[in-house]
């Protein structure tokens, strides 16, 4: 009988029963029951590992896992996501050739990239990415912001500009997103990843981060582009700032939003649709001035955006060369 680092899954799910289970390959929900040799040690090491938190990182054998700890009518539950030993190259997530060029070519600007969708979609496995990709042409000071780390990102770069790239990765502290955007922002990073939106304090900070000269990146969970910024005004008019203020800020601060699904069963691959705002925070903007005036009708403007970029044009004439990834 195998173990279960020889396994081939994405999530494995430990019930209270004793009974493990994952994903069967052939439907696109479906579970099967996995039967390994070493199913009480890794039950173990889930138990072990608990810090007191419902969401918290496991090490076990040669794989880290985000944990899920569900407290149910038989007992506890464990939901476990298998990590990557290295976070990929974001050239190699599937993503289409012409946004993942577009993203890369933003990696000297400020402001705010937005990624949305539903549980499970990739969000964050993509703005991690994204990030190392910036920290590998750039170099610079990141800090991220998870509840738990999910994609191994610390450590040191050594950027094609010839400096360094240093990126530590923390969680908040008691829980409180607000204040520990606070605190990043004293250290003056040049890029900040947030892992999740899930405060208002939180939204309040990333805006007023993404509007101080800082690249900032998260995910917010949303079924559409316009409903991802609509969230986001909603979450940040809940802490210290007006409906109206936080809709002034983001319209400053975004440079895109991108809403992502997967699609598939045996092979997933992800469904993108997305509205990018001119890097330029001073020239005339659709995008922009619809956040603004909260207005979101956004249909028009997404489907001009996608038909330049797959069309190979640029979609503002001031950044007619797109740097290569």
């Amino acid at each position: 009988m195998a173990k279960i680092d020889e396994q081939l899954f994405s999530d494995i799910y430990y019930t209270p029963e004793g009974v493990i289970y994952v994903h069967d390959g052939e439907t696109r929900f479906g579970l099967k029951p996995l039967e390994v040799e070493d199913a009480n040690e890794f039950h173990q090491a889930l138990e072990n590992a608990f810090n007191g938190r419902s969401s918290y990182s496991m090490s076990y054998g040669t794989t880290m896992y985000r944990v899920e700890r569900i407290s149910t009518l038989t007992g506890i539950h464990y939901s476990a996501r298998r990590m990557p030993r290295k976070t990929p190259d974001v050239v190699r997530l599937g993503l289409p050739e012409p946004i993942t060029n577009h993203l890369i070519s933003l990696n000297r600007e400020s402001g705010l990239i937005l990624w949305a969708g539903p549980t499970g979609a990739g969000k964050t496995t993509s703005i991690s990415c994204l990030m190392r990709k910036f920290l590998e042409r750039e170099g610079g000071f990141a800090y991220t912001i998870e509840d738990p780390p999910e994609m191994p990102l610390d450590g040191v770069y050594q950027s094609k500009r010839g400096g360094l790239g240093l990126c530590k990765q923390t969680e908040p502290y008691n829980n409180d997103w607000g204040e520990s955007l606070k605190s990043a922002l004293r250290s003056r990073p040049r890029y900040i990843l947030v892992g999740e939106i899930r405060t208002a304090d939180c939204a309040s900070q990333i805006l007023r981060a993404a509007t101080s000269g800082h690249l900032v990146l998260s995910t917010i969970h949303a079924n559409s582009v316009e409903d991802a910024l609509n969230s986001l005004i909603k979450y940040a008019s809940g802490s210290d700032l007006s409906e109206e203020l936080a809709a002034d800020l983001l319209g400053r601060g975004i440079l895109g939003v991108v809403h992502q699904k997967l699609q598939g069963i045996k092979s997933m691959f992800p469904e993108i649709h997305f509205a990018f705002a001119n890097p330029d925070p001073m020239a005339a903007d659709q995008l922009r001035v619809s956040i603004r005036d909260r207005n979101m009708a956004l249909g028009t403007l997404m489907e001009s955006q996608s038909a330049r970029l797959y069309q190979g044009k640029p979609l503002f004439a001031e950044r007619a060369a797109v740097p290569q990834p």
